[in-house]
């Protein structure tokens, strides 16, 4: 599960009520929960987008599951200096936490603006005064946008869903193909707690919010804010936003062909 408060709606939830031991949870940033899943010792992972984008014939999408946001998403900025066209040969850190977001930063600048930046991946907790532009995501973001260090801020979703139309789907919930395989009725019942704990976790989210907003540390208002505009489903709009950026990644040698069509592992239909 990723350490960052926007699955708090869902994890928080799953914390508290499910009592399971040999269901056992680790926390971590989505570049090792990536780095974990790929070498198989993890067999569900909420990860990055990227990561299936990358090897997706070790793994099946859960279905109605996601980190998304349809405009803005409130903690994934790139803070820059300059404005955005002004980017062309100059440095951007981008974040080592998520794949899918420096992924997408290449995305808008080269594709979208028509700029080439120069580069450089790295812990954007500290950011040098010499960095023109810095990705940050995460509770990181969160952080970073407290303290208005940059001139501009430009939340990525919000980027994307202008020139797309479409939502951003930033993680899905991965499950390796051999487990999909051999523990079928356990996967079942895992996706049914997913769904659970997410429609408590909307119903209490105000009580979820003052829990988890002094980790960053944050209002508690204004953590209510962010977690109410990010998403945890998957329908079909968000099903096309994925394959929408899949293909761009495609397109530009970053992701395998083999990334589409999606594979959605469906919940069977209850007995």
């Amino acid at each position: 599960m990723v350490n960052y408060i926007n699955t708090a709606p869902i994890y928080e939830v799953w914390k508290e009520t499910v009592r399971r031991q040999d269901w056992l949870v680790h926390e971590d940033a989505p570049a090792a929960l990536c780095r974990m899943l790929a070498a198989g010792e993890l067999d569900i992972g909420v990860v990055s987008s990227f990561e299936y984008s990358e090897r997706p014939e070790n793994y099946r999408i859960m279905e109605d599951l996601s980190i998304s946001a349809n405009g803005p998403v409130g903690s994934v900025f790139l803070f820059s200096r300059e404005p955005l066209e002004g980017l062309d040969g100059r440095s951007v850190l981008l974040t080592s936490q998520s794949k899918t977001s420096a992924a997408l930063v290449r995305v808008i600048l080269e594709e979208f603006v028509g700029v080439r930046p120069v580069y450089a991946t790295g812990d954007t907790r500290t950011v040098a005064a010499q960095v023109t532009a810095v990705l940050a995501i995460g509770d990181d973001a969160l952080r970073l946008a407290r303290e208005d260090r940059f001139r501009y801020r430009y939340d990525l979703g919000e980027i994307w869903k202008r020139e797309t139309g479409l939502p951003f789907v930033f993680a899905v919930f991965a499950v390796r193909e051999e487990y999909c395989r051999s523990h079928a009725g356990e996967l079942a019942e895992i996706h049914r707690e997913f769904l659970r704990c997410r429609a408590r976790g909307r119903e209490e989210m105000y009580l979820i919010c003052s829990r988890v907003a002094p980790r960053i540390p944050m209002d508690c208002e204004d953590c209510y804010a962010y977690l109410r505009a990010i998403e945890h489903d998957l329908g079909a709009e968000k099903q096309l936003a994925l394959e929408k950026y899949f293909g761009y990644l495609i397109a530009r040698g970053e992701a395998s062909a083999a990334a589409l069509p999606l594979k959605i592992h469906r919940l069977p239909a209850a007995a």
